[in-house]
């Protein structure tokens, strides 16, 4: 970015602190809400960041580029927090038991902190060692916002008629239903044929959001993961049926009666395959772990050479390089240990001592692991695969807490609330390289982003324990007229069966682990392949699209500083598809709480086999989309 912070401009301000809480508040309750409602919850980011320059601008502040950051990394507490609490801890409502604000509170705060400590060793090596190695799309996508929103000029323009398009075009999908926002090969006769006897069926998300997305991961990522969405959905998928049709699998003794062949294709994936990708995610991550040893060590070893050290470092550090102590980050993880053993042993959480000491051993050890793999994913994709890997926390917990005589409805709560931090802290640090990468474009102190960060977590916890009760008091989680929380009825699913005696999908999560290690040793990226094979194709599909743009966009040329200047234009236009999109899904959900209804129902309903209007044209204003990106990005100015 050649736009950076002047040197001795505001970053911490009274104006930037509290205008992030209040930015922490509103999006934690919106993302709340939208999360349980329909399993999507939203990046704060870049609608902050947009916001965050909108005020600035409107105030008349004077170089507010590292206030609107500050304002921006605050605020963001409240995506992350979200993600961690709602994918776990309303599974608790769903099994009939009961969870109070104070296991909500402490396990979303305590998970947050451990995740800003935990990823705060590693912060050189992902956003300074690791630059232009990895796309970081949404860093990207936000840092653009924040120096065009600034700066003015024709990267602002740009970035304002891309926003406009894309927030416009995701608001007419979201809100009205206008067209569909996913369409199926089985939305023609044949195709659906095909679905319903072979398995055999593919999905594109029509969103701009999604689109720009594959333009900033760009082409290589956005094929690996393709990649593995094709294997999962043309292979794996139509394998199952055409293998044991006949038969029931029920790898989890979860009283499973339907045979693979009575299954949809979604149904399979959801049951059977996600789970070969969670498997596949877990060891990948292990094998990064494994390749990241020397990092791990070194980050370690920072510590204790700190400790070591009498009177402090001599050595003089950047401003825009300066992080938190070590010997405050050290203090800072054994303080938020010994909470969550107190939270485990006399909050209720846990019957005794030792099965709290079981569950602080957990969760350190997988939260410190696992954050470098929710930091890669982010780097890479842009979308952190935290559900699978706290599917997979979950799984351990159940068999430990099993081991230690905490079962059935005890050990359930037990499991999900442990589950619940690790969860949270992961999403927290993947979150958050997002924040730090920003600011290490436009040249933050990142001290100052980690300090602050602290405080944004506290205020998202105590708002999302706040709005889980009220919206379990309006709606509830199970019954008639209930909220979805797709990702907390997976939880339950998995862990009822663990605590009443079930098992683990084990053959699956083997399988998953022999593609890993398969690809590790061909040179193929194991996480971003397995991500594919975990995420929904229809989310996947448009992304390979948006590379390939991207791809075509930046080699028409034989001139490469043309090719490059095409490419950034390319970039500037992603991030506005992004940024409208997320600004406008945060208004469509404010519509939907209001009790807003333009969505046109019958529009939108298939008459039996024949598609419905809105997925019939779909295609069409997809098609437009792609031809306005790719002619405005080559235009030469």
């Amino acid at each position: 970015m050649s736009k950076r912070i002047k040197q001795g401009a505001p970053q911490v301000t009274a104006y930037s602190v509290s205008l992030g809480l209040v930015m922490t508040v509103l999006f934690s309750a919106a993302a709340a809400y939208l999360g349980l409602k329909v399993g999507q919850v939203f990046e704060a980011a870049i609608p902050i960041a947009i916001l965050a320059v909108g005020i600035s601008g409107a105030l008349g502040r004077k170089d507010s580029l590292g206030e609107n950051v500050i304002i921006q990394s605050i605020g963001a507490c409240s995506g992350v927090i979200v993600a961690g609490a709602i994918f776990t801890l309303p599974a608790i409502y769903i099994l009939g038991l009961d969870v109070n604000f104070t296991h909500m509170f402490l396990s979303s705060l305590l998970g947050g902190v451990l995740g800003i400590l935990f990823l705060i060793p590693f912060r050189k090596y992902f956003v300074k060692e690791m630059d232009g190695k990895y796309p970081f799309p949404e860093a990207t996508a936000t840092t653009q916002v924040l120096v065009n929103g600034e700066g003015g000029g024709k990267g602002a323009k740009t970035l304002a008629i891309a926003g406009l398009i894309g927030g416009l075009y995701d608001f007419a999908i979201a809100t009205f239903g206008a067209w569909a926002e996913t369409i199926s090969t089985a939305f023609v006769h044949m195709g659906h044929v095909v679905a319903d006897k072979a398995k055999v069926v593919l999905k594109l998300n029509t969103g701009a959001a999604v689109l720009g997305l594959g333009y900033i991961i760009g082409f290589k990522y956005s094929l690996i993961i393709c990649l593995g969405s094709l294997l999962v959905w043309l292979i794996i998928i139509p394998g199952f049926n055409l293998f044991f049709g006949d038969t029931v699998l029920d790898f989890m003794g979860s009283g499973l009666a339907q045979t693979v062949g009575q299954m949809s294709a979604d149904e399979i994936f959801r049951t059977y395959a996600r789970h070969i990708g969670i498997g596949g995610i877990a060891t990948a991550g292990i094998i990064g772990i494994i390749k990241n040893a020397g990092v791990i060590k070194s980050a370690v070893g920072l510590a204790s050479k700190e400790f070591s050290r009498k009177g402090g470092s001599s050595e003089e550090v950047e401003e825009t390089d300066r992080d938190i102590k070590m010997k405050t980050v050290v203090t800072g993880i054994v303080v938020a240990l010994l909470a969550v053993f107190a939270f485990f042993a006399f909050g209720g959480v846990v019957d005794t001592v030792w099965q709290a000491l079981v569950g602080l051993l957990i969760v350190a050890v997988i939260s410190f692991l696992f954050t470098t793999v929710a930091a890669n994913a982010i780097a890479i994709v842009g979308s952190n695969p935290v559900s699978g890997m706290t599917i997979m926390t979950l799984i351990i917990t159940a068999l430990v807490l099993v081991a230690v005589g905490l079962k059935g409805n005890a050990g359930m709560v037990a499991a999900m609330v442990i589950g619940g931090v690790v969860c949270t802290a992961l999403s927290m640090a993947g979150g958050f390289i997002t924040d730090l990468k920003i600011g290490y474009n436009l040249g933050t102190t990142p001290a100052k982003q980690e300090s602050w960060k602290f405080l944004g977590t506290l205020v998202a916890a105590a708002t999302v324990g706040g709005v889980m009760l009220v919206l379990n008091k309006t709606y509830g989680f199970v019954g008639e007229g209930a909220l979805v929380a797709p990702q907390a009825n997976a939880m339950a699913a998995v862990i009822q069966p663990m605590m009443n005696g079930g098992s683990a999908p084990w053959l699956l999560y083997g399988i998953g682990a022999a593609i890993a290690v398969l690809l590790t040793v061909c040179k193929v990226p194991a996480l971003a392949f397995c991500l594919g094979m975990f995420i929904p194709i229809d989310l996947n599909l448009p992304l390979l699209v948006g590379g390939a743009i991207s791809w075509y966009v930046g080699t028409r040329s034989s001139d490469k500083a043309l090719n490059d200047a095409r490419q950034e234009k390319g970039t500037l236009i992603a991030s506005g598809f992004i940024a409208g999109g997320a600004l406008m899904g945060v208004v469509s959900a404010i519509l939907k709480f209001a009790g807003v209804d333009w969505f046109m129902n019958t529009w939108n309903d298939a008459a039996g086999h024949l598609a419905s209007g809105a997925e019939a044209i779909a295609v069409v204003p997809f098609i437009l989309l792609i031809i306005y990106m790719t002619v405005a990005s080559l235009r030469k100015d």
